[in-house]
């Protein structure tokens, strides 16, 4: 790990006392006015500030706790990355184009941040999504195998597949190190000039068409032509009038499970990141990445949750709900012992389409973020949008990414 990296890690650490721990040369560069101020350091911002900075521009990068801390959605283990979204290709195409830009961080970090492991999908029976899936990846190219029960039962046999008539197996894809890939590439985006500033920022104010500054909960101005917010759960709270009613924080929890001692059939280079789509009642996972146990979660939208003062306490409740999950599904694991639980939190639209469009008023404010519990893997691709966007070099606005579109009651349309 590199010093810079470590400065990084304490600077996220130093949060309690109230006060960020930056080299002198960043301090220096942080005074100077920058052209464009990112606040939140999460997958969404943290690219968004590289690809702006790519393009020539001096950034300055806030963050009330630090880059992918353990509240933020960017924060935790892993997160997947996959090609398999239905019909919904505009995804399907931001997942494959981010996945060079993952490998290419990865390979120059000293620990990887991209497993190449593959993701299963199932399915009780062959259904829309799955043909839908199939024939985007034909459309675009991807080696993406379609498999019938006998196939799944002779490539993954550490899975019950009763019940299960068909699965799709994608090869290039797998598991995203959050946590290390976000203070990755904002340690990168450091060394190459950007600043970084761990500060709260304050709801904005202007009575004009741009805003000119914001400022931060103590007392500090920082003034920019331009403005990203990509503040993740806490879009409502900096945006009470415009977001409180469009973004809907919801509590995940996530659990961990030791294998059995020397037993590898879990390990990443003999099983894949998995999801059972369960009739749209999805649960999902990863093999036992790094020696951290076998990971399971319901991707079942839990209770609302408040990104600073839920309770992180894992639940009894579901606990044994992935037990049970993984008895039908898991025996080998069903009686293991949890070895890690964490909570955390998705932050929806009312549709799971993701948010990057300009503030309605503010002409020289962006707003990105309602990663909705599968944003992270397209974090390459945001930044590239949201940077173009910022830039006025964005050629055809995708209108899914459209505030307009962004309702106040939950439907949830993209799995």
């Amino acid at each position: 790990m590199s010093g810079l990296t470590r400065r990084f890690l304490l600077t996220a650490s130093a949060a309690a006392a109230g006060s960020a721990v930056l080299p002198k040369s960043l301090r220096a560069q942080s005074r100077r006015r920058p052209d464009i101020v990112v606040v939140g350091a999460g997958v969404f911002g943290a690219w968004t500030a590289k690809r702006l900075q790519e393009g020539g521009r001096s950034v300055l990068l806030l963050d009330a706790w630090g880059p992918a801390h353990a509240r933020a959605s960017s924060g935790g283990e892993s997160r997947m990355t996959r090609g398999a979204y239905g019909a919904d290709e505009v995804y399907t195409r931001m997942a494959t184009d981010s996945l060079s830009d993952w490998q290419a961080l990865s390979d120059r970090a000293g620990l990887p941040l991209f497993h190449r492991t593959g993701v299963l999908f199932f399915f009780p029976r062959v259904e829309p999504f799955l043909e839908q899936t199939m024939a985007v990846h034909r459309r675009i190219g991807l080696p993406t195998e379609l498999l019938d029960a006998a196939a799944l039962r002779r490539r993954f046999p550490q899975i019950d597949f009763a019940g299960i008539e068909a699965g799709l197996f994608e090869p290039g894809f797998g598991a995203l190190m959050a946590r290390r890939a976000v203070q990755t590439l904002v340690a990168g985006f450091v060394r190459a000039g950007g600043g970084y500033r761990q500060a709260a920022v304050a709801p904005p104010r202007s009575d004009a068409d741009t805003l000119a500054a914001i400022r931060t909960v103590d007392g500090a101005t920082v003034a920019a032509e331009r403005f990203v917010f990509a503040c993740g759960p806490w879009l409502g709270r900096v945006f009470p009038d415009l977001l409180a009613a469009r973004i809907f924080p919801t509590r995940q929890e996530v659990f961990f499970f030791a294998p059995p001692p020397g037993d590898r059939r879990f390990a990443p280079d003999r099983f894949p990141g998995w999801a059972d789509f369960n009739g749209g009642d999805i649960y999902y996972g990863f093999p036992d990445l790094e020696a951290r146990g076998f990971k399971i979660a319901h991707d079942a939208h839990g209770p609302r949750m408040d990104p600073d003062t839920g309770d992180r306490t894992p639940s009894a409740a579901a606990l044994a709900d992935v037990r049970a999950f993984m008895a039908r599904r898991f025996p080998a694991l069903a009686d293991r012992p949890l070895s890690e639980a964490r909570v955390c939190q998705y932050e929806n639209s009312s549709n799971g389409d993701l948010l990057i469009d300009r503030h309605p008023r503010w002409r020289n404010v962006v707003l990105v973020g309602a990663g909705s519990g599968h944003g992270f893997k397209h974090g390459p691709a945001v930044g590239r949008y949201a940077a173009d966007l910022v830039l006025g070099r964005l050629a055809t606005p995708e209108p899914r990414f459209s505030l307009a579109t962004k309702a106040e009651t939950e439907n949830r349309a993209v799995h």
